[in-house]
């Protein structure tokens, strides 16, 4: 009996979980600008408070790596990047926004020029090479329209985001059914 109760309340939190993540989803989905800005501040406070505990378990927690000084400085600029976050979060937000966007940018066109490269260098290999160009293409095109919007494409990491959050939260929600029911979850 102990055992049928453990898996209803692992199967209540488990649902609970679901919800949040729907919630989250749903949020990111409908208003992805605000999601972006909490992500951004949400960044910070974690930057912030890795930097101060850092600090404080260099200082009295005993925490001794060998070094000592690489230890302090990567701790301070945590903090220093945290509060330069929470004090200024919309321009925190745009330039997190932009490095992030033409990381991903710069990484599909390398991407797409390699597999358009290897594909024609290696075309005897291939019974059909176009499959492997046109990717390769779109790889690029995809790069070069994130150059040119990051913002835009920004929103539409949020929102994809928020929607594998939600088709997340569905399997959540029947994998805590499955639980509080007291079904096995390899059944």
């Amino acid at each position: 009996m102990a055992a049928a109760d453990l898996k209803k309340r692992w199967g209540l939190l488990m649902g609970l979980r679901g919800l949040l993540m729907l919630l989250a989803g749903l949020y990111a989905v409908i208003w992805p600008g605000a999601a972006l800005a909490v992500l951004v501040i949400a960044g910070g406070v974690i930057m912030l408070v890795d930097g101060v505990l850092g600090l404080w378990a260099l200082t009295f927690g005993g925490a001794k790596t060998g070094n000592f000084w690489f230890d302090v400085i990567r701790n301070v600029l945590g903090i220093l990047c945290g509060l330069v976050i929470l004090l200024f979060p919309i321009l925190s937000t745009l330039v997190t926004v932009w490095f992030v966007v033409y990381l991903v940018a710069i990484q599909a066109i390398i991407v797409g020029v390699m597999e358009i490269v290897i594909a024609i260098r290696e075309r005897a290999m291939y019974a059909k090479i176009w499959p492997i160009l046109l990717s390769g293409a779109l790889y690029v095109l995809f790069g070069v329209v994130l150059l040119f919007a990051p913002l835009s494409g920004a929103i539409f990491f949020v929102i994809f985001g928020g929607v594998m959050m939600i088709l997340f939260s569905v399997g959540l929600f029947a994998m805590a059914w499955r639980l509080y029911k007291g079904q096995s979850a390899s059944a």
